[in-house]
């Protein structure tokens, strides 16, 4: 399979634009060979044409044929082969096993969404029978079930080509409540892009899906990226990455003549509290996670914990020492574009300047374009009350550790954190008691609460949030992962004193789907 760095719309691909996109190869510099068209106006618009289209049609697809276009998906995805291996690894730096494993992560949760499909239950299927002879006033039939919203703009994320881009999760999820897809291709990784856009492109060929179900377009989100949020066919937006992107597209979401959701998931730096009694038996093991897990892609994960909060009481000393030795010994290593590695230098480079933050320790350099070593910081509860700004997030394997010299000075941290994704707590069964107002506060905070581990793990599964309050995402009611994500691209809707030939099979009195359904506020399949 050759790359040609067209537009997909649909079944079809186009190269009207100007060809100057190239991927680089971060651990090299080299600019890769593949010329990528940038999307015109033109094609934008057949684009969003067909998706306006295909939705018509694939909005009534049955549950099972949309199960079977997302394990078709999957299929080809696989099929692939290392074709896709190579291509990824040369547009990212990122190991083969990373992609071998983000692949995997990606058709498992494709297929997660396939399960959900043919099950059925997930549309919530609410029905109220009607009581006509109810006084003073007789009651009606009411039914309800979640409806696909329309034709959904994706973008792709940098930190992961596969599992947070073409066929990630925002996709695997707006494809399966039934609405079609318009992907801005993330410009760090085109080529990834495209092999996993015509596996799309072909899948829906052939499980007989409408054309416009999937587009896949190149360019600059300025250009192409707000044009596609401002565009009056998208009714929704999924990204993932920087916080900055992330309120520029709900900006212009929000500034439409008709307001669209924006799904942003724009990071976080994950506090992690170390409580003292098990900073006491369990210093050593705690600190080398707690390093692993900074470094752990480079720190390129918006999981990644970039806070340490810590009470200075019997055992820190000990705990310092050991954090200490574990970030000497931790490697760097390249970060996924320039652009990337500058932003991770300029927010070290602050940290530096400030007369409250002390370089605590530096890991090992290692070789690379992009490369950057790890850096641990720390500093004390008033430095971050005085200035928040040292609690914000720097993209890469950098944390800050944050000493409280009183138990009311770590809740007192707690108090004024930002929303988060996740926060962890670590502490003995006796520590968790006597610091159970603290689970309390943290829950107000973050969208996962951890209690003896460490974020960087993000399960797919059903019970996964993957989200938080703002600033870490735009709706704390969302997550971009598991199948709780598709509500975010579906609405309800009530029928009112329908015929039962009207009415959609969910919602029928004999239930031929046989799904879970609240009847007359009781949960029934019969």
């Amino acid at each position: 399979m050759t790359l040609h760095g067209n537009q997909l719309i649909g079944f079809s691909q186009s190269a009207q634009g100007e060809g100057s996109l190239y991927g680089i190869n971060p651990a090299t510099g080299e600019k890769l060979p593949t010329a990528f068209y940038k999307a015109t106006s033109d094609e934008l618009e057949a684009a969003t044409s067909k998706a306006a289209e295909a939705f018509q049609v694939y909005r009534k697809k049955s549950g099972a044929e949309k199960a079977d276009f997302l394990d078709k998906i999957a299929e080809e995805i696989d099929a692939v082969g290392e074709l896709l291996v190579e291509v990824a690894t040369s547009e990212t730096g990122l190991p083969a096993g990373r992609i071998q494993g983000e692949r995997g992560r990606t058709t498992g949760q494709l297929r997660m969404f396939s399960q959900l499909l043919r099950e059925g239950s997930w549309v919530n299927a609410r029905i109220e029978t009607a009581l006509p002879d109810r006084q003073p006033l007789p009651k009606v039939d009411l039914r309800m079930m979640h409806k696909a919203l329309g034709p959904v703009a994706v973008f792709g994320a940098s930190n992961f080509p596969l599992a947070f881009s073409v066929a990630g999760g925002d996709t695997a999820s707006a494809l399966a409540a039934g609405c079609p897809v318009i992907v801005k291709a993330h410009s760090a990784h085109p080529g990834t892009s495209e092999l996993i856009g015509r596996a799309i492109q072909k899948a829906a060929q052939d499980s007989g899906m409408p054309d416009g179900v999937f587009s896949l377009l190149h360019g600059n989100g300025s250009d192409v990226g707000a044009a596609l949020v401002k565009h009056p066919v998208i009714k929704a937006v999924g990204f993932t990455g920087s916080y900055q992107g992330g309120m520029a597209l709900f900006h212009l979401a929000a500034n439409r003549p008709d307001p669209i959701p924006v799904y942003a998931e724009m990071g976080s730096t994950n506090p992690v509290f170390v409580l003292p009694g098990i900073m006491q038996e369990k210093s050593a093991a705690i600190a080398q996670q707690f390093a692993g897990s900074v470094t752990l892609g480079v720190g390129q994960f918006c999981t990644n914990p970039g806070m340490l909060i810590a009470s200075n009481t019997i055992g820190y000393s000990q705990f310092i020492e050991d954090v200490e030795t574990q970030f000497k010994v931790a490697s760097g290593g390249v970060m996924l574009t320039p652009g990337i590695q500058k932003a991770y230098q300029s927010g070290v480079e602050h940290h530096l300047g400030n007369a409250e933050v002390e370089l605590l320790v530096q890991g090992q350099d290692v070789q690379g374009f992009t490369a950057v070593p790890p850096v641990l910081f720390k500093t004390h509860a008033q430095a971050i009350a005085n200035n928040p700004a040292l609690s914000e997030e720097i993209f890469g394997p950098a944390s800050v550790l944050v000493e409280a010299q009183t138990k009311e000075e770590l809740f007192d941290i707690a108090r004024n954190l930002e929303g988060h994704l996740t926060a962890t707590i670590h502490g003995t069964p006796e520590d968790l008691i006597e610091y159970a107002d603290l689970i309390d506060l943290l829950e107000q905070k973050v969208g996962r609460l951890l209690i003896n581990g460490f974020p960087t793990g993000v399960e797919v599964c059903h019970a996964m949030m993957h989200g938080g309050p703002f600033p870490a995402s735009t709706d704390s009611r969302s997550t971009s992962v598991g199948t709780a994500a598709i509500y975010r691209f579906t609405r309800p809707v009530s029928y009112q004193n329908f015929p039962e030939n009207l009415l959609p099979d969910e919602l029928k009195t004999a239930n031929p789907l046989e799904i879970w359904r609240l009847v007359n506020g009781n949960f029934q399949k019969d």
